[in-house]
Formats: C-alpha cells, sequence, structure tokens
C-alpha cells in the first residue's frame, strides 16, 4: 500500500499541492501536518509510523517534506529499511523499491556520515587551536582562587552559618563545597 506524507511549515500554508501529487503517485492514505520541519513532535508522522506495515511504501512530495536535516532523514529511512518499508519521493524520482533508489539513498547516507566527519575535525582543529593560544573551554569559574581562600576562612569561624557565606559568594552550598573539597554542613 503507498501511503502518502505532507507537511508544509505554517497554517497559512496549502497542502493541496502535494495531496495532489499523493494521490496520483497511488496513495491511497495521506496524513499531513502544518508545522516547522525542525519540530520534532510530527502528530502525522507519527500515526503514519504506527500502522505501515512491512512492504508498503512511504511516499512524499518531495525529501525536503520528511527530515529536518539529512541526518534526521537519513534516520528515518535506516528505520524504513529495518522495517522493510520502501520509500518514494515524487519530486527526486526515488523510490528504494528499486536497485538505483537504493543506492542513491546509500550514497546520501555515505554524504551524511563523511559531513559529520568533516565537522568533527574542524570541531577539534578549532579546539586544539584554541588550547595553542592559552584559551580554555568550558564554563568560567563561580569562584576566583582569592574567593575559595575567603570561603575557608570564613568556614573556620563556626558562628557564621553556610548559608551566609554562600549569600556572600553568591554560590550554592553545593559549589561552595566542590570548590573547598570537604563536606560541612
Amino acid at each position: 500500500m503507498n501511503i502518502g506524507y505532507a507537511r508544509v511549515s505554517t497554517q497559512d500554508q496549502n497542502l493541496d499541492l502535494q495531496n495532489d501529487a499523493l494521490k496520483t503517485a497511488g496513495c491511497e492514505k495521506i496524513c499531513t501536518d502544518k508545522m516547522s520541519g525542525a519540530k520534532t513532535d510530527r502528530p502525522g508522522l507519527d500515526k503514519i509510523m504506527g500502522f505501515i506495515r512491512k512492504g508498503d511504501t512511504l511516499v512524499v512530495w518531495k525529501l525536503d517534506r520528511l527530515g529536518r536535516s539529512l541526518k534526521h532523514l537519513i534516520q528515518v529511512m535506516n528505520m524504513l529499511e529495518e522495517r522493510e518499508i520502501y520509500f518514494k519521493s515524487v519530486q527526486e524520482s526515488l523510490d528504494t523499491s528499486t536497485p538505483g533508489g537504493k543506492l542513491i539513498f546509500h550514497v546520501f547516507g555515505a554524504l551524511a556520515e563523511f559531513e559529520r566527519d568533516i565537522i568533527r575535525e574542524r570541531t577539534l582543529a578549532g579546539l586544539a587551536a584554541a588550547r595553542a593560544r592559552g584559551r580554555k573551554g568550558g564554563r568560567p569559574r563561580k569562584l576566583s582562587k582569592k574567593q575559595v581562600e575567603m570561603a575557608r576562612n570564613l568556614m573556620k569561624d563556626v558562628s557564621i552559618p553556610i548559608a551566609e557565606i554562600c549569600e556572600t559568594l553568591g554560590v550554592s552550598k553545593a559549589t561552595l563545597y566542590r570548590y573547598i573539597g570537604k563536606e560541612q554542613s
């Protein structure tokens, strides 16, 4: 069975073009969503995934109607392949029930993996360059060495409540104890 999925990004947009193309492609059932592609919650797509079965074909008007990104598209396609569900995109003439369609899908997958590797490589190179210039990554320290020393001195005076020390330094008890290195109540 051919099952269609159509999506537009805003409530103002119209689904007619996609619905007509999906009907022409032989879809017996069509589910739709009117929301941004960046949204992870898509009730129409979730509904399809709940009832689509092995041997069925999920049909979309264009690839960008299905995936939020290339990575997400590959994830959805892998899930379909695991469940032995075919995929067809009308505009791109992509059909995974054919050997050529499977090839194109695997090329997309390889490109997505290549893109992830390039991003990882650039990130690591950027971090190494920053370290070479003396910059450290991570969250800024809440307390300076001087403040930690002041906290230690204040904590020696048992008449000063820990809550007051924390308020003075503008930190929580957990942060204070993490910097001091010992638990006190």
